[in-house]
C-alpha cells in the first residue's frame, strides 16, 4: 500500500490489461517500471453468461433425464457435466437440483423458447 493505493492490484491490472494499452504505455511500463505482459496462464478465465450458464444447466437436466428416464431431480442433485471442446476439456458440476427447482418457481418469467425446451425433458411444471 501506497498513498491509499493496492500497488499489487494496480500491477495485476497492468499485466492483465496490457492489450488495452497503447504501445508507449507498453514500453514505459517495460523499460521504466519493469512490469511485463501476463502470460495467458496468469489471465483469469472469461466469465460465463447468464445464457451460456442457462445452455449447461440444460445440457446437465438433458443428460439426467437421458440416464433416470425423468426429471424428478432432488433438490441437492449435483450433476456432473463435461464442457469444452476436444482439446480443452473440463468437468464441471452442476447443482441441477436446485437448478430445475428455480427453473419451476420462475416458469412465468421464462422465454417460450426455454419453456419449450424443459418441456421436451420433461418438465413437470405443477
Amino acid at each position: 500500500m501506497r498513498q491509499g493505493e493496492d500497488l499489487g492490484r494496480w500491477v495485476t491490472s497492468v499485466r492483465v490489461g496490457w492489450d488495452q494499452f497503447t504501445t508507449v504505455q507498453q514500453w514505459m511500463c517495460e523499460q521504466v517500471l519493469e512490469i511485463e505482459p501476463a502470460g495467458e496462464d496468469e489471465k483469469p478465465k472469461p466469465r460465463t453468461s447468464q445464457a451460456d450458464k442457462w445452455v449447461m444447466h440444460y445440457s446437465a437436466a438433458a443428460q439426467f433425464v437421458a440416464r433416470e428416464g425423468h426429471l424428478t431431480v432432488p433438490r441437492k442433485h449435483i450433476e456432473t457435466i463435461t464442457t469444452g471442446d476436444g482439446q480443452a476439456q473440463q468437468d464441471v458440476a452442476l447443482k441441477l437440483g436446485t437448478w430445475v427447482d428455480n427453473q419451476r418457481r420462475r416458469a412465468a418469467a421464462l422465454t417460450p423458447e426455454r419453456v419449450e425446451l424443459l418441456s421436451k425433458v420433461g418438465m413437470r411444471w405443477a
